[in-house]
């Protein structure tokens, strides 16, 4: 009989899984829906105005997740519109005290960096100004890790590591303060050294290093048990913060060391049954003691995300498949009105505190505590986790292989805000309307690395690189000193497509951009960019700038109609060049088979974020779908190896 039910309980998991994966997009948009529901308040409404906390950043957050692997710009607007209601134009946050130095308020920096990179709207950046100032001036125990808040003094809560080190690293990359990473990996390093248990692997809740507080061991400063959520938290923080972190800072490899151990003790405490996860993670047997969803969504986050980024091995994608399975069939409810509810979150729990309800990190202190439907952390993390848990289905494609981004020909330079010279436009980096960001997440969400390359095309430079793009050559009037291509170059790139490279040709129209020395390399493939400005579009009317495209186009499989203005069109010399996109007669895009190797061309630079990330085109546009179509397109002819 046990055997029967074990083999029923496996099948179930597996049909849970593969339903989660078949219909992943709406899992993840009716969660989205419920947080749009349920969270969002009314601008200029101060009635309706809660204070500026960590819960909202968890689901900004996972919405903006979702805004750049759908393109759908409903969620990035959402974000938006729900901080504006928080931010003057100084910068200043309503209802935020700098002087309460509370880490949960540093969280949502996140979101304002976010806010600005892609808006280059000041009062966000102001904003995130005050915030990192908080940290410069965030009290500290003798160790140099961050008090929780002023109102419990020396002491380190698991929950702070989300709440501060993302924003403080993402903060740090932005504007070059490398010298950052060295404090943040601090803070991760001393968790590891003061708040892990030897035996389980496990970090308990909180340190207080001066062993004052009544819930801190007075031998140890340790608080009693270890709670799941907290956990949960400083998962997220350390893989999400290893974004950041530059590839040769020494720490880097030392929190890998800790993620991977963190990940080795959370996978020796999933529930057997359920894949799901204990709120007390230290008595799964105990009366009371419950499966809890925000937690567990936190570490299959985790478990997903570091195994994705090559931090962790494969193995453990198991435990984050078993776990979400499991968040699917005992917490997920979709109702006769096809809205998505999340059940069985508890709704806080913490340390210290009043004398009327002072949180002593015991059992039976965890087990008092609310357990609530669709709090706002669970759903942040569940998004975030079905966010994460759709990359399996396209991760795997192109995984490891290299796009690299020519910045050789297009070298424009632009003075910051900082007073720092660097290149600039259609780069992997900016996430404003004229940045490559999109473009780049989308070829990372299939398993590609992207990089930039400043050097002249060689061969040593183009050995193991699938996707070669070049864009918008230079003119004078952009840099006074553009490199063209040559006759060298252009035979360099020909030999290496020729040898199995996938090559991406993203010119722009006349006037903006260099054509004439682009065509030494053009005709060798079999076409000519014609020195023209096509698909004018007067102001806002953007239908003039719109492109049908048929059912059984070869290259976008989905899209049925892209926009593209102001672009050179293409004259086709060689029977070998197919057209893919044409209008009027004009031929828009074409491929071409060169060897082992394939070649696609537009006269534009087209998949910008501006046209890309749903901000501003009217959604009858499908450019985001012709951009994965086009990354789903040239996948599988990147297998050829190139010597």
């Amino acid at each position: 009989m046990k055997l029967k039910l074990r083999v029923a309980f496996f099948s179930l998991f597996f049909c849970l899984v593969s339903y989660c994966f078949a219909q992943k997009t709406d899992i993840a948009k009716l969660t989205a829906a419920t947080i749009m529901d349920n969270f969002n308040p009314k601008p200029g409404d101060d009635a309706k105005l809660t204070e500026w906390n960590y819960t909202q950043g968890v689901m900004w957050t996972a919405l903006e997740q979702l805004w750049e692997a759908t393109g759908d710009g409903t969620y990035f607007n959402f974000v938006k519109n729900a901080i504006d209601n928080y931010i003057d134009d100084n910068g200043n946050i309503k209802t935020y005290k700098s002087s309460d130095f509370k880490l949960d308020d540093v969280l949502n920096g996140r979101n304002l960096l976010t806010l600005y990179k892609v808006t280059q709207k000041v009062k966000y950046l102001k904003a995130a100004q005050i915030l990192r100032t908080q940290l410069a001036q965030q009290p500290r125990n003798k160790e140099g890790s961050f008090w929780h808040k002023k109102i419990y003094p020396n002491q380190m809560w698991l929950d702070g590591l989300y709440m501060a080190e993302p924003f403080y690293g993402e903060y740090a990359k932005e504007f070059k303060e490398e010298t950052d990473f060295a404090d943040i990996a601090h803070q991760f390093l001393l968790v590891n050294k003061y708040m892990r248990d030897a035996k389980t692997g496990l970090l308990y809740h909180g340190w207080n290093d001066t062993r004052q507080e009544k819930w801190a061991d007075k031998k140890t400063g340790l608080s009693e048990n270890f709670w799941a959520r907290a956990m949960g938290w400083y998962g997220m923080a350390l893989v999400d913060v290893l974004d950041d972190f530059p590839a040769n800072n020494p720490e880097k490899k030392s929190l890998i060391r800790v993620l991977s151990q963190f990940a080795e003790a959370i996978k020796k405490v999933q529930d057997p049954q359920t894949g799901l996860w204990w709120d007390v993670l230290n008595f799964p047997d105990r009366q009371g003691n419950y499966l809890e969803a925000s937690a567990s969504s936190m570490f299959v986050y985790t478990l997903a995300k570091a195994v994705r980024k090559g931090y962790i091995p494969a193995a453990y994608l198991p435990v984050a498949k078993k776990g979400y399975g499991g968040i699917l069939h005992h917490f997920v409810h979709i109702g006769n009105d096809g809205k998505l509810m999340l059940s069985r979150t508890v709704s806080v729990s913490g340390l210290g505190g009043n004398a009327s309800h002072y949180r002593d990190g015991s059992y039976e202190y965890y087990l008092r505590e609310k357990v609530v439907d669709n709090d706002p952390k669970g759903l942040g993390a569940f998004l975030q986790a079905t966010n994460e848990m759709n990359l399996l289905t396209t991760y795997s494609l192109g995984k490891n292989k290299t796009v690299l981004l020519d910045s050789y020909f297009n070298n424009e330079k632009i003075t910051d805000k900082a007073g720092n010279s660097h290149s600039f436009h259609y780069k992997w980096e900016e996430e404003d309307n004229n940045g490559y960001s999109i473009f780049g997440k989308a070829f990372n969400r299939f398993g590609f690395v992207t990089k930039t390359s400043y050097d002249p095309p060689t061969k040593p430079l183009l050995k193991g690189v699938a996707v070669y793009i070049i864009v918008d050559a230079d003119i004078t009037t952009e840099n006074p000193t553009p490199r063209y291509m040559t006759k060298a170059y252009a035979q360099t790139i020909f030999d290496w497509v020729k040898k199995g490279g996938v090559l991406l040709i993203m010119n722009n129209d006349s006037g903006n951009a260099d054509i004439r020395h682009l065509n030494i390399l053009d005709q060798m493939l079999g076409f000519t960019f014609n020195e023209d400005s096509y698909n004018k579009v007067k102001g806002r009317e953007f239908k003039m700038g719109g492109i049908p495209i048929a059912s059984n186009n070869p290259v976008f499989k989905t899209a049925s109609e892209v926009y593209i203005k102001e672009l050179s069109t293409i004259r086709v010399e060689d029977n070998k060049v197919e057209k893919v996109l044409t209008k009027n007669g004009r031929t828009i895009a074409v491929t071409a088979a060169i060897g082992k190797g394939t070649v696609f061309a537009v006269g534009d630079p087209w998949f910008y974020n501006e046209y890309t990330n749903g901000l501003k085109l009217p959604p009858s546009f499908q450019n985001f779908t012709a951009m994965e179509d086009l990354i789903k397109w040239l996948t599988p002819k990147t297998d050829n190896k190139i010597k």
